[in-house]
This record gives C-alpha cells, structure tokens and sequence, in this order.
C-alpha cells in the first residue's frame, strides 16, 4: 500500500514577477494534505497570486515570470513536461463570484466530467445521473435541486451557485480546492451556509482558502498562513496564530493596526 503524502502542496524558493514587479519572494510553504488552510494578509500581499500560480491559472497573463518549484502531490507542476489541463483536473480553483456556466444545473455539474472525455470511457445517462446526485449531495444542493436540474443554472441564489461552482469541480475528482475569497458575495446566512459546506469537505480535499475575514479565517481552518508584501511571515496551527501569533507583524495585522 503506497505510503499516503505529508503534504499536498510544497514550495521551494517561489518567486513571482508581474513584468518587472515582483509579487512573491522566496516563498517555501509545506500545506498539509487534508486539511484546511487559510491565506490571510492586507490587500496586494501576493495571496491570490501564490492561490492562482498553485494550479497554473496566473499564466493566462503572458507577462508572469516565476522562479522556484511548486510540488502538488509529489509533482512539480512548473516541469516543462507537464500539461497544465492535468494541473487544472487535480487543483480546482473556486472564485470570490460564483460563475456558473449559462447551462443548465446538471450541464453545470457534467461539464468537466466532459470536457475531460472521463478517461476516454463513454459514460452512460444512468452513470451521470449518478454523478451528478453524488456531486450536489456533496455540496448539500441535491434536495433544492433535485427536481429542477433542467434549470438554468444561473437562476439559483448566489449561494446555490457558489455551491454549485464546487460541484462542478468534483465529478474530475481534483485532490486539492483552491478558493480565492469564495464569500465575499454573500450574506451572512450564506456565507455561513458555504463555510459549513467547506468543513464538510474536511479529510476529503486539501482545501486552500484566501480570505480578508479574520473571523471567516478562524471558523473555517485549521491552519493558516499569514503573508506581507509577498513573503510568508508565519504559517501555524489557526488557534495559536490567533491567541499567540509569534511574528510581530502577524499580531499587528490580527490585532488591526493595519491592513
């Protein structure tokens, strides 16, 4: 029996260039395999651009530079080797909006299962009627939606379709869930409705999570990651970051006296 990884995400010496500004410095993260981790820090402190270089996403912009390795699940996902499609099946990536294709609700969930020809078997319409219950019983949609599955997807709550966003990632079978504010459009019943959504995903996913909610981050982690101007400044259990930060700046910004 193969010998189950530490760590689901790894860095070494990661630097990030936009052009001729550099937004990450020597960033070298150990990210637990299973568990959930928040990424905390001031606006522009490099945590969308360290979540987004995590599945390759950030290369859409044809002026990123990056030195350094990224390993997800023992595999250095900037080897020129590799295929970013690959990268994109195993990393999923949830956004602050939701975004839900303008299909219907079970197109929406089906659609990366699809796109990715599942392995290059045919499915059947009894094989993704299965997955398509399997993913919304995951994300808690399955009883809303069950009898509605031809509607359009973009009908739903803002809730539902952020709900929905990850259900769409699920059929692909991705090991990790990077999520780049993913209540930052919902109210607070909503919001709340997410992060208990994402606690249940727990043990299931690494699960990477950005957010400027201090109380979201202490809720919803069990680990986190404080950054400032694109360095790491200290990455803890999340109850000790919170009662006993041990870096001055993490206690600053905790403590709001800036950010």
């Amino acid at each position: 029996m193969a010998k189950q990884k530490k760590y689901a995400i790894e860095t070494a010496d990661l630097n990030l260039w936009y052009g001729d500004f550099q937004a990450l410095f020597d960033v070298n993260l150990n990210i637990k395999e299973g568990r959930i981790t928040s990424l905390i820090g001031p606006s522009g402190c490099g945590k969308t651009t360290f979540l987004r270089a995590t599945n390759r996403i950030i290369e859409r912009l044809g002026y990123v530079r990056t030195t350094g390795s990224i390993h997800v699940l023992g595999h250095n996902i900037l080897a020129p080797e590799v295929e970013i499609v690959q990268v994109r099946k195993n990393v999923g990536m949830v956004f602050q909006r939701p975004n839900p294709l303008p299909l219907s609700i079970r197109d929406n969930v089906l659609f990366g299962l699809r796109l990715h020809k599942n392995g290059g078997k045919k499915i059947t319409r009894a094989e993704e009627d299965r997955v398509v219950e399997e993913a919304l019983k995951t994300v808690l949609l399955w009883d809303k939606t069950k009898d509605r599955l031809g509607q359009l997807a973009t009908q739903l709550s803002l809730e539902e379709q952020q709900k929905l966003c990850i259900a769409r990632l699920l059929p692909v079978k991705p090991k990790v869930l990077l999520m780049d504010e993913p209540c930052s459009a919902l109210d607070p019943k909503s919001t709340s409705a997410v992060e208990e959504l994402i606690w249940t995903l727990r043990g299931q996913y690494t699960i990477l999570i950005v957010t400027h909610n201090m109380a979201q981050a202490r809720r919803a982690s069990e680990e986190c990651i404080f950054m400032l101007h694109g360095k790491v400044v200290e990455h803890t259990n999340t109850g000790s970051m919170f009662v006993s930060p041990k870096q001055p700046e993490t206690a600053d910004y905790i403590e709001g006296r800036y950010g």
